[in-house]
């Protein structure tokens, strides 16, 4: 098994950086290299490459593996990186094992993309993985499976480490984080939208997508509900909302589509989304536009604010 990590490693930002791709759709090395090393140069330590803001569902599993080792490359060597995992159980372990050899420190199984779930078969998929993998993993909760008792079971597993949680009850996040003896870390999975009612809630850090676009205010963001600052977390967050606000427009179908647009206002083409992944019209484009101008200026003011002075 890999190195054991902390559980105040996890305690941070989560991002999920965008997948840039060429004109001919692939990926394109030299932009999503450059952008990952400016997540890292912002602060970024915990990185969920090819997951699902960065189009897992689009993606071949070579392109994951791809993603992970850029991501390796780029960052420093206490980076935590974590590749999604999913789909059928054979290809499944398989990836766990190339993301692995490629430079992960673990991983991260998605949400299940099957019919027909139940406690049961989820346990038996996901013991499967890990017994090929040995890494530690976390676990994407965003439906009724797995359900919370038997992720309160798999946390026995000293391989299990934390649970993206995705399902927005707080008090049945608060019930299950008071439950849990083992010590896994239940990270809010909803981003900055829900994040400071996570962390009242037990949970010591979020996932991000809007953190491509602004990755120091949602460090600041989250320092500072962390540190107990609650006023100035929810000052940041208003920053911040205006982007978690459109991608969750029409069932959070704007979600990568809108940060792909908003990504291009920093000076970085990282292409369209893949099918089936909705395009955006004219007049969408310039609403984002509007939106971003006091979210990029905020951003640039605190990025000035951190850098060392000359």
């Amino acid at each position: 098994m890999s190195p054991s990590i902390e559980r105040q490693q996890l305690q941070t930002v989560h991002i999920v950086p965008l997948t840039a791709f060429d004109q001919q759709d692939r990926i394109n090395v030299e932009m999503q290299s450059a952008h990952t090393a400016k997540l890292y140069e912002a602060g970024m330590r915990v990185y969920l490459p090819g997951a699902g803001t960065s189009e897992f569902h689009s993606l071949l599993p070579e392109e994951i593996v791809q993603l992970v080792k850029i991501t390796r490359e780029v960052t420093g060597p206490e980076t935590l990186i974590f590749a999604p995992i999913g789909y059928q159980v054979n290809a499944a372990k398989q990836l766990a094992v190339d993301c692995l050899e490629a430079g992960a420190t673990g991983i991260m199984f998605m949400p299940f993309a099957h019919p027909y779930m139940s406690d049961r078969g989820a346990e038996e998929y996901y013991r499967a993985v890990m017994d090929a993998a040995d890494c530690p993993t976390l676990f994407y909760k965003k439906a009724a499976i797995p359900s919370d008792e038997l992720l309160l079971e798999l946390a026995a597993d000293e391989r299990a480490v934390g649970v993206k949680y995705s399902v927005n009850q707080m008090h049945q996040f608060r019930t299950t984080v008071s439950a849990d003896t083992e010590g896994m870390e239940w990270v809010c999975g909803s981003a900055e939208r829900f994040a400071p009612y996570y962390m009242l809630a037990g949970s010591g850090g979020f996932t991000s997508g809007a953190g491509n676009v602004c990755p120091h205010l949602s460090l600041a963001m989250h320092a500072a509900f962390l540190a107990g600052d609650y006023a100035d977390g929810m000052r940041i967050q208003q920053l911040i909302l205006p982007i978690e606000d459109y991608r969750a427009r029409c069932g959070d179908s704007f979600n990568i589509s809108m940060l792909k647009y908003a990504i291009t206002l920093t000076g970085a083409d990282f292409g369209p989304p893949r099918p089936p992944q909705r395009t955006l019209t004219s007049e969408q484009e310039a609403e984002i536009r509007q939106l971003m101008e006091p979210v990029l200026a905020a951003e640039a003011e605190l990025a000035q604010q951190k850098s060392p002075v000359s």
